[in-house]
């Protein structure tokens, strides 16, 4: 050391030596913590969905009327509201033959693909299969990913390899993996968890008005419990307010043949914006957009129920269509980026996270504020119980 530091200026020497030292300090710390592998597996099935199972207009207390019925029920120019859908579902291992059961709280994800989980530091590895008749991937927002696990094409000069994740064929299945470094997790401001989601992205118009969208929340180190939430919430509730335009489904063709009046009549073209519509005599076009919230119209979506003086979680999103949303909370308020309010607002593939600690018992309105999703049904309700009845 002496004769490799001779002849060197003493500031030279100086700087030489407390670098060796911070070497040497460096290899005696103890290698960053490994994050844990979080595995899911999903699938993109096929089911037939009806965004009004109850056929009652239940904000109203009364059966779909003929207001609704430009968007509910079929019949010669309408396909109503039933739509055979391709959405994703998770299943307990790799042999995608028993389905993971939703938890009761967890029922109101409704035509939303599973939650997907997992702290700063850890990875997210999705077994993924394609049971759907055309190519479908996962793309995530937020996470990290190299390209084989984009599950998007277009031309970024990966090989053949790395373009496997982009359209996975009917009958096929690829793991898709996703890091989540510190970037995806809570910044200065934020609280403990941040909101992201998922989507197929192979043909994401046509994907997407399917049903192939799904939530993913991040959590900051340290506060993902056993139980599966954040430590610092009693209730979490995701809420898509989703417009899907059928007439851009991938099943659009099939979906009017099987549940219009006069299939024989039918014929397909392109409608207003270029939207793949039905042509028959007086097709209302208009009637296959579906004004939802998780799949759901006229009150229809279940499960959001909680508790007074709860910590109470609100991850909200949109899709992916000409979406301009306005989720407006009755009786309670929220903080929003540290601001107090009952209406917030999101646009297309937006993202939003609101703390509520609800002080008012109730059932009380949630919906959209704008005025024709309003009519269109994005409407619901959740439910504040007493807080006596904690035990319950």
């Amino acid at each position: 050391m002496r004769n490799a530091l001779a002849g060197l200026p003493v500031r030279a020497v100086n700087c030489a030596v407390a670098s060796l030292a911070l070497l040497v300090l460096a290899s005696c710390q103890p290698a960053p913590e490994a994050g844990t592998t979080r595995s899911y597996y999903i699938a993109a099935d096929e089911v037939v969905w009806d965004y009004a199972p109850s056929g009652q207009n239940l904000i109203e207390g009364r059966e779909l009327g003929d207001w609704e019925a430009w968007w509910m029920r079929s019949g010669p120019t309408q396909v109503g509201r039933v739509y055979k859908k391709a959405i994703y579902r998770e299943y307990t291992d790799s042999t995608f033959t028993e389905l993971v059961t939703r938890a009761p709280e967890w029922e109101h994800l409704g035509i939303m693909g599973p939650l997907l989980r997992a702290e700063v530091g850890d990875t997210i590895r999705i077994v993924y299969r394609n049971n759907v008749e055309f190519p479908t991937s996962l793309h995530p927002h937020g996470v990290f990913y190299d390209k084989d696990s984009e599950g998007t094409p277009y031309d970024d000069g990966s090989d053949e390899r790395d373009k496997l994740d982009d359209g996975v064929p009917q009958g096929e299945t690829h793991t898709y993996m996703w890091p989540v470094p510190e970037r995806a997790g809570p910044a200065a401001g934020d609280q403990s968890t941040v909101f992201w989601m998922y989507h197929s992205h192979t043909e994401e118009v046509r994907d997407v008005n399917a049903g192939l969208i799904g939530p993913m929340i991040v959590h900051a180190k340290g506060n993902l419990t056993e139980e599966g939430k954040p430590a610092d919430v009693d209730r979490e509730i995701v809420v898509g307010f989703l417009e899907f335009d059928e007439n851009e489904s991938w099943y659009m063709e099939e979906n009017a043949r099987t549940y219009m009046g006069n299939p024989d009549a039918i014929m397909f073209g392109r409608g207003p914006f270029g939207t793949r519509i039905a042509t028959s005599d007086g097709l209302d076009w208009g009637s296959n957009f579906m004004e939802t919230m998780n799949g759901f119209t006229y009150g229809n979506l279940p499960g959001m129920t909680m508790r007074q003086g709860e910590r109470v979680r609100w991850y909200l999103m949109a899709s992916t269509n000409f979406e301009i949303h306005a989720p407006h909370w009755h009786g309670n308020v929220v903080t929003i980026n540290g601001m107090r309010t009952d209406v917030s607002n999101m646009v297309s593939m937006g993202m939003r996270v609101a703390e509520m600690t609800p002080d008012n018992p109730g059932i009380w309105l949630f919906h959209c504020h704008v005025g024709p999703h309003l009519q269109a049904g994005m409407t619901s309700v959740y439910t504040v119980l007493p807080a006596e009845e904690a035990g319950s």
